[in-house]
């Protein structure tokens, strides 16, 4: 199942920060895989090279810096943990640019993943308050890092909801998460509700631990 580009998309390069873990590196594989130019940074560039000489298509490797600097779209994929130190380091190479952030802030214990409380509101607000000079968005949340990972898997069978406060910036990213066959981008509101967003991951993990499954979301009637 081959999806074509869109003109707006087509030229420009989409950075991924955290690109070597499984969601940032399955993310960088579809995009590779759709003709875009990725460049898929990490804490630590020679793996960070390994791992996207491993990619199919135009994806090159490079520390976050490099990814931060050298794309158009930066997609943030680290673990929350590391999520505010990071942006505030690379604020500036971030100014002007298209952010899209997919972290969960998410705990585990006996009982299984639950959502945890952020002082900003969610993940995407802290990314919002600690880069005012950038446009961001937050996406591909509940997408399967192994149906993303997964080369035999030609589509993956998802919606991905997009939030955001510029009208330009999450159009542009929902026709990013239309360049995956079988994803489809729809518009989920402003960036003030991505928390639900992000705490709806723990349910997600519940279904797939209970079901053997990967499983994702389709919105009905749009």
């Amino acid at each position: 199942m081959h999806v074509s580009v869109s003109d707006e998309l087509r030229g420009r390069t989409v950075g991924v920060l955290g690109g070597t873990g499984p969601q940032g590196r399955g993310l960088a594989r579809r995009f590779g895989a759709a003709g875009l130019d990725v460049v898929l940074g990490s804490r630590d560039a020679e793996r960070a090279e390994r791992t996207a000489a491993a990619l199919p298509g135009r994806v090159r490797g490079g520390s976050n810096a490099d990814a931060a600097g050298q794309a158009d779209i930066v997609v943030v994929a680290v673990p929350w943990d590391g999520h505010a130190e990071l942006l505030t380091t690379l604020a500036p190479a971030l100014a002007g640019k298209i952010v899209v952030d997919c972290v969960n802030p998410l705990g585990f214990d006996k009982q299984g993943a639950y959502a945890l409380a952020v002082a900003e509101g969610s993940a995407a607000q802290q990314a919002a308050a600690l880069l005012p000079g950038s446009r961001v968005v937050a996406a591909f949340h509940h997408v399967s890092a192994v149906l993303l990972e997964d080369p035999g898997l030609d589509a993956v069978d998802t919606d991905v909801l997009v939030l955001g406060d510029d009208r330009e910036a999450t159009d542009l990213v929902r026709e990013l998460a239309a360049a995956i066959p079988g994803v489809r981008g729809v518009y989920g509101g402003r960036l003030r509700n991505a928390h639900q967003v992000e705490a709806f991951t723990a349910n997600l993990i519940s279904v797939n631990r209970r079901y053997r499954a990967h499983a994702g979301l389709r919105i009905t009637d749009v």
